[in-house]
């Protein structure tokens, strides 16, 4: 499918072909949330920790009899009845439940997620950037005359030398690498501004099965 390119000073636009892999796709919303939930989950600091049982040191041998003394069965001082022993249903740490997820799986999210900002119309292409882009209203100036408010831009590095000053303190944008695309970022913000060259390795890194 061919994208219109924007340009900051407004010249004459271009087009640029776009699998339609990449932007035609069938939403699944289940599989969008349950990788915005693997995203959250890697997130969260899990620093917090108890002992389990098996971590406390000490003798495991049988402290009471298990028949014939009128109480309940005993194994071990280690267990979670006494005070000095483990910790049942504690905090475990930042190795317990960390949600795997298949790198297909991902790949297929980023692009369904890349189809539906483009069936809301929110998805566009930016030209690359090859001049520095100084004053922040120029850059202002460019996305009120598109109408693009509350906008994430996914930029490849050259483009992001010369328009990281003039757009990082403007309200409600984002500036990301392509690397660091994610569904979380594309969902928060309503608009998607995607350099060409970005979009070229985005879709190359979603449609090469090797990655």
């Amino acid at each position: 499918m061919k994208f219109p390119l924007l340009n900051i000073d407004g010249s004459k636009a271009d087009t640029i072909e776009i699998s339609d892999k990449l932007v035609k796709l069938k939403v699944n919303h289940k599989l969008i949330k349950f990788v915005i939930d693997w995203q959250f989950n890697h997130a969260k600091p899990r620093t917090a920790k108890t002992k389990q049982r098996n971590e406390i040191r000490g003798s495991t041998k049988k402290i009471v009899p298990q028949k014939g003394g009128g109480g309940a069965r005993h194994a071990s001082k280690k267990a979670p009845l006494f005070v000095g022993g483990g910790v049942a249903h504690g905090p475990k740490g930042s190795k317990y439940k960390i949600k795997k997820i298949n790198k297909k799986v991902r790949k297929l999210a980023l692009a369904q997620t890349l189809s539906k900002k483009h069936l809301d119309k929110n998805l566009y292409i930016l030209a690359d950037v090859k001049k520095e882009v100084k004053k922040t209203k120029e850059f202002n100036s460019f996305l009120e005359k598109n109408k693009l408010i509350n906008t994430l831009i996914i930029s490849d590095v050259d483009s992001m030398k010369n328009i990281n000053k003039s757009a990082r303190n403007i309200k409600n944008v984002k500036l990301i690498k392509d690397e660091g695309a994610n569904i979380y970022d594309l969902f928060k913000y309503k608009n998607v501004i995607i350099t060409s060259s970005s979009a070229k390795k985005i879709q190359d890194r979603i449609l090469n099965e090797k990655n």
